[in-house]
């Protein structure tokens, strides 16, 4: 019912998420699936993968460019907002280019699809959003308000906004899985920036289970978050060294400019608005005033931790085989 004979645009569509969302989204009973996004090749190789299915069109394009995205988004039911740049290194040395896409980018999907009358909007965050300390984090941040705001605009006549904010996705563009077993299958010694790191664990399966949910689930206004293990990335270093059958070895190197030890995905000052939902929560917004009080501390990293290796290893298991279902190219951009 939510899918059904409905027209969706994915910005940042080539992406990890991008492409696993639509092979999700193949799955419903679409009518069209429009893809939005800066890189022909990769929208080829997409093409190629999807053996060029008649619901899928792409639309070459930037998001900071009003016209193009404007005209992409006419007929459109449901926008999925994953176009940004993530990496916080690329972020830390150009600021203004991450404001361009993140904020002024963002701000211009938003302008359209109050304009076009969208159904649903779900922007996707990250876990960097909350009490950031690096412009990628601050740039997303701000695309939070923009986008929960849009809740409130005098434009909007019926167009429903909402965020799903998640951690580091397992074998995403970045993520430090590929970039530990490059090392590996280059016999280098795995680098890490901190012993005592933490991050949050989700598949991309996991993901797209979360943005799902917010889809079928938001009113307008709300923050979703999926409930997810995390580790220590010394542990994860230890269970890919085992993979490769080398002896666990590593080398510090020292955080990287704005690269926190932890990583936050609820506040203390969202704890009062925070509804748990068993496997999510939901934070709804500030102007609806909520009292739940359904979760005692804020949700970090360092307060999930699984030092369970096995654990460990079956989480990038599923992660491998999920990510095997799709056209996802390996990338390591970025250790974060």
């Amino acid at each position: 019912m939510h899918y059904e004979n409905k027209t969706i645009l994915v910005t940042g569509g080539t992406g990890s998420f991008g492409n696993y969302i639509v092979h999700r989204l193949l799955q419903k009973d679409v009518k069209e699936i429009r893809i939005l996004s800066r890189d022909e090749k990769k929208q080829y190789d997409m093409r190629i993968h999807y053996k060029n299915h008649p619901k899928l069109k792409f639309f070459i394009g930037d998001i900071r460019d009003f016209v193009r995205v404007d005209e992409v988004m006419e007929g459109v039911d449901i926008v999925y907002q994953a176009a940004a740049l993530k990496h916080v290194p690329v972020c830390e040395n150009s600021p203004f280019e991450a404001v361009k896409t993140n904020i002024i980018g963002v701000q211009n999907v938003i302008t359209a699809a109050l304009k076009h009358k969208v159904g649903k909007f779900i922007c996707v965050s990250t876990d960097k959003a909350v009490k950031p300390v690096n412009v990628m984090g601050m740039t997303k941040a701000t695309q939070e308000r923009l986008v929960l705001s849009a809740n409130h605009s005098p434009e909007n006549k019926g167009t429903i906004f909402c965020v799903v904010r998640y951690g580091n996705v397992l074998l995403s563009r970045g993520s430090v899985i590929p970039f530990f077993r490059k090392q590996l299958q280059e016999d280098q010694e795995i680098t890490i920036t901190d012993e005592e790191m933490t991050r949050f664990l989700l598949t991309l399966s996991d993901a797209i289970d979360l943005v799902m949910y917010a889809t079928e689930n938001a009113n307008g206004g709300e923050t979703f978050v999926k409930k997810a293990p995390s580790a220590r990335i010394t542990n994860i270093a230890k269970v890919l060294c085992d993979e490769f059958e080398r002896p666990f070895s590593f080398k510090v190197i020292g955080k990287y400019p704005g690269e926190k030890l932890h990583e936050i995905l609820i506040t203390e000052e969202e704890l009062q608005r925070t509804e748990d939902h068993g496997d999510y929560f939901t934070v709804h917004p500030w102007w609806a005033n909520k009292n739940m009080n359904d979760l005692g501390v804020e949700y970090s990293s360092d307060s999930e931790i699984i030092d369970d290796l096995d654990l460990i290893k079956d989480l990038i298991r599923v992660a491998d085989e999920k990510a095997a279902e799709v056209h996802v190219e390996k990338g390591e951009f970025s250790k974060i």
